[in-house]
């Protein structure tokens, strides 16, 4: 077998890998992931993968869920689903906090109750469309389904916003 038909038929496994999963099953083990990994403050972390990264990992049947971040008040991070051990859906985001006086545990403590909130009518790369507590408040807009979509969450203390978040994925082959 030469090299390239080696890629080749590696590219069509990893093709026939996605396409069998469905996007529902897709979608339930994402939501399952994060409120298992970042959302839970008790969630452990796995060891680093990369240089100062903070990383998290979620398993079940032949899913893996794997999020790497850098940064607390400014942050770059990706998350990868693998199935059986191969790449088929990423996300990367970048977020900050606005604001040289907002509070990060305050505000990563509310984005962690966002988080855990349930995705109605709307795709769960992130969180819930909407969300309040108290005065604060969280907002998801997301443009494209999970194959294929980029979005935007916001947190507000009152009218003020504290926090942005863009975000951006999908299908990995």
């Amino acid at each position: 077998m030469t090299g390239g038909s080696a890629k080749g038929t590696a590219l069509v496994l990893e093709n026939r890998m996605k396409a069998a999963l469905d996007i529902a099953v897709l979608a339930r083990f994402l939501i399952d992931a994060h409120r298992n990994t970042y959302a839970d403050k008790k969630a452990a972390k796995v060891p680093s993968t990369r240089l100062r990264s903070f990383d998290y990992r979620f398993a079940r049947g032949d899913l893996a869920y794997h999020d790497t971040h850098f940064g607390m008040r400014d942050f770059i991070g990706a998350e990868v689903i693998y199935r059986q051990d191969v790449p088929i859906w990423g996300m990367n985001y970048y977020g900050v906090i606005l604001g040289d006086d907002a509070a990060e545990r305050e505000v990563y403590d509310f984005l962690r109750d966002a988080l855990k909130q349930e995705c109605v009518e709307i795709e769960p790369a992130r969180g819930p469309r909407s969300y309040r507590h108290s005065s604060w408040s969280y907002a998801n807009t997301i443009e494209g389904q999970l194959d294929d979509f980029c979005g935007t969450e916001l947190i507000h203390l009152g009218d003020r916003l504290l926090y942005r978040c863009r975000y951006h994925g999908g299908w990995v082959s």
